[in-house]
């Protein structure tokens, strides 16, 4: 799984702009665990998240998937993606993972890992998502 957080001298002038940004990838990981379901294909899972973050204004910054399936590797089937055909199907262990990342100024990326439970996300990571400054 993966968090978020803030180092620098310089937090203030940052601040804003990446908790604005924090929040809406916060959103998009939630609206998408909340509406994944059994059934769909891998492509709607991840429109779930993407047209949230598209709406905010930041879709050219979105540049990978929405998260992969978890296993004896790392990075398995399903491919949460715009492009992927997959479907999900309960016991299904992936991750949700969408980030924005701009070009020398910094990123947010909120990744937990979830199972699909009689036709619904679950969440297996227990990690807390607070925004955090050190």
């Amino acid at each position: 799984f993966s968090r978020t957080l803030c180092l620098g001298k310089n937090l203030k002038a940052v601040s804003y702009q990446l908790s604005a940004i924090y929040n809406i990838v916060l959103e998009a990981q939630l609206v998408a665990i909340e509406r994944i379901e059994s059934g769909m294909t891998a492509t709607e899972a991840d429109k779930l998240a993407r047209s949230i973050i598209k709406q905010a204004g930041y879709g050219d910054n979105f540049g990978h998937g929405l998260g992969h399936g978890v296993g004896l590797t790392i990075h398995e089937l399903p491919t949460l993606s715009a492009t992927s055909s997959d479907l999900l199907s309960d016991s299904m262990v992936f991750t949700i993972e969408p980030g924005i990342y701009l070009t020398g100024y910094g990123g947010v990326r909120i990744e937990d890992v979830v199972t699909l439970e009689k036709g619904r996300a679950k969440v297996l990571t227990r990690s807390g998502k607070d925004s955090f400054q050190l």
